[in-house]
C-alpha cells in the first residue's frame, strides 16, 4: 500500500487522530510510510475521513 497526500491539504488533523502511527500535521500532513504496515484499516479509514479527499491509497 502507498499513501500519497494531494495538493489541498487543510492540515484539520482527522486523518492524525484516526491514525497518528502513520499521518503526523504540521504545516501540512507528512506520512510515515515506514508505519503503514500493519496500520492499513486506520489509514483507509483516515483517508475516507479526509474533509477534502486528499488522501490517495494506491
Amino acid at each position: 500500500m502507498k499513501v500519497k497526500i494531494e495538493d489541498g491539504c487543510i492540515a484539520c488533523g482527522a486523518c492524525e487522530s484516526i491514525c497518528e502511527e502513520v499521518f503526523s500535521v504540521e504545516d501540512t500532513v507528512l506520512v510515515k510510510e515506514e508505519n503503514i504496515a500493519g496500520n492499513e484499516e486506520a489509514v483507509k479509514e483516515a483517508a475516507e475521513a479526509c474533509p477534502v479527499s486528499v488522501i490517495i491509497i494506491e
